[in-house]
């Protein structure tokens, strides 16, 4: 037996999709405009999980430049077939609808295949069958005309897996379960005892949230729904509940009978969310022909047992992450924005540290700025880095940054005031940016920034060499949480470096950069 600890993946993991190959399971999830993008798990258990790579990992497969944070890539699908991983998802800044293949898990994973104007719409899925054909499955607005923001059709078409492209008739097959559905997303079709399943997601990514599921003989034929629909939803037990959007399911099986769904759900504090979405795990059982999510209990487990052999990793994913800059490649778990292959920052210039050099983009504007980070996995954790930085000028600047996007942040800086060296803390709430602390530095060069969130509380501290001093205390953080800032992505926290539109031959090197939590 192993025991389960929801969420299986904490932080800004959401729209889970999952599959499995012999005794191996594999999970992905979106990125939006964070690169590398679309995460790859891996499993042998279902409880304890590690990172293999990111599978779009180069920016001809991820061209997102100018946009929004919560843009780019959307809702990704992973299935294996006859030898060969397939990875399908959706770029609503470039090229919409793609998919990408590879032999193994790890990479190097093919250039998109971009299924153009044939394939409308979100949330793409693949479904193979007994006779080997594939089919995609995906969402589209009504094309009779959307009603409503939200009037959108879940609908198929069989894929050529030779041209990498659709073929024949394209048929609506559900439009949700409830009277006046909003978004029926995320659909996935599995084949099971002799009846194609639909699972989807309704009710928008919110409060609403759920998981629903219809049934069909045929393929290409209007689907029945459940009696009991919506089969998983949290929608019922209210904002002050521990987790809360729960939805977006995908169900594996592990080869011996016994059933399993991933979802998205959040985990508020003070009714705010600032991890975002993140990946759980449920039981599911089958009764009268329709899958029960987490039977006898209705709702996410914070903990669960499974019968399944207990298999560990050597670099496991955990609620903290210690990140050191050795060798010559980036931690994998370090995500930019854009794109982390234009030059800003460097591995070998100086040994053990990351050198990341001031460009004239801001983090306050859509754009590839100098930044890399780490999600943030918990509500109360102390995020840390040490670097060593001289501003030449009063345009340079470089820190820590607690980041929502460009519009919702707060920033930890050095940078020149008057002509004195300061560290700077600045909070951005919709774009309108204050000070809200200055400390002028004594020594020149190296300084540790250490920030300490507690249940959407801030306080930050700076070490010049003599212990650590205080800087600003009671930041209130629930301006940069999702319900505040909008989008769809959660927090990172993160080193950064700016000349603020100026050119500069600068740069700050930064020696680590950790974020653990106290939990």
């Amino acid at each position: 037996m192993v025991t389960v600890k929801n969420p299986i993946l904490m932080g800004f993991y959401p729209d889970p999709s999952i599959c499995r190959k012999g005794e191996d399971y594999y999970i992905v999830n979106s990125s939006f405009v964070y690169a590398p993008g679309v995460p790859i798990f891996h499993s042998r258990d279902l409880a304890h999980w590690e990172q293999i790579g990111n599978i779009l990992d180069r920016p001809s497969q991820l061209p997102v430049a100018g946009a929004d944070i919560s843009d780019g890539i959307y809702a990704p699908t992973i299935r294996y077939h006859d030898g060969l991983f397939y990875m399908i998802t959706t770029n609503v800044t470039h090229g919409n609808n793609f998919i990408v293949t590879a032999e193994n898990p790890e990479g190097p994973w093919s250039e998109p295949y971009y299924l153009g104007d044939d394939a409308p719409g979100i949330d793409p899925s693949l479904f193979f069958d007994d006779d080997g054909k594939c089919y995609y499955c995906g969402t589209r607005p009504n094309p009779e005309g959307v009603r409503y923001n939200g009037d959108w059709e879940i609908w198929i078409q069989e894929l050529d897996l030779k041209t990498m492209k659709l073929v024949g008739e394209s048929m609506a097959i559900w439009k949700g379960a409830v009277k006046g559905c909003i978004w029926p997303e995320g659909p996935h079709i599995y084949k099971i005892d002799g009846y194609y399943y639909l699972l989807h997601a309704e009710g928008g990514t919110g409060p609403e949230h759920s998981i629903t599921v219809a049934r069909s003989k045929k393929l290409f034929q209007w689907f029945e729904g459940c009696p009991r629909n919506p089969i998983f939803t949290h929608r019922n037990l209210g904002m002050d509940y521990p987790v809360i959007y729960a939805g977006h399911g995908d169900l594996v099986d592990d080869g011996k009978g016994n059933w399993y769904v991933v979802m998205l759900a959040s985990r508020p504090c003070k009714k705010h969310s600032s991890m975002g979405r993140e990946t759980f795990l449920a039981r599911v059982i089958w009764e009268n022909g329709w899958p029960v999510i987490a039977p006898g209990v209705g709702h996410l487990e914070d903990e669960f047992t499974i019968d399944m052999p207990e298999h560990r990793f050597a670099e496991e994913i955990t609620n903290s992450d210690v990140i050191h800059f050795w060798g010559e490649q980036l931690d994998q778990r370090l995500v930019a924005i854009e794109d982390w292959t234009s030059g800003i920052y460097s591995l070998t210039e100086r040994e053990g540290a990351l050198r990341m050099y001031l460009r004239k983009e801001k983090i306050s504007e859509r754009a590839n700025c100098a930044y890399l980070g780490v999600r943030q996995k918990s509500y109360r954790f102390v995020a840390e880095t040490g670097m060593e930085f001289y501003p030449e000028n009063e345009s340079e600047t470089a820190g820590l940054v607690l980041y929502q996007n460009n519009e919702n942040h707060l920033r930890f800086e050095v940078v020149r005031v008057d002509g004195e060296v300061c560290f700077v803390v600045t909070s951005c709430i919709h774009g309108d940016e204050q000070t809200l602390a200055t400390t002028r530095l004594e020594k020149k060069g190296k300084l540790k920034i250490r920030l300490q969130c507690r249940n959407q509380c801030a306080r930050v501290w700076i070490s010049e060499g003599k212990g650590y001093v205080s800087v600003a205390e009671n930041l209130d953080l629930l301006a940069y949480t999702t319900e505040e800032a909008g989008g769809f992505v959660g927090c990172t926290v993160g080193v950064y470096a700016s000349s603020n539109g100026s050119d500069s031959t600068n740069y700050a090197d930064f020696e680590w950069l950790t974020c653990q939590s106290m939990d």
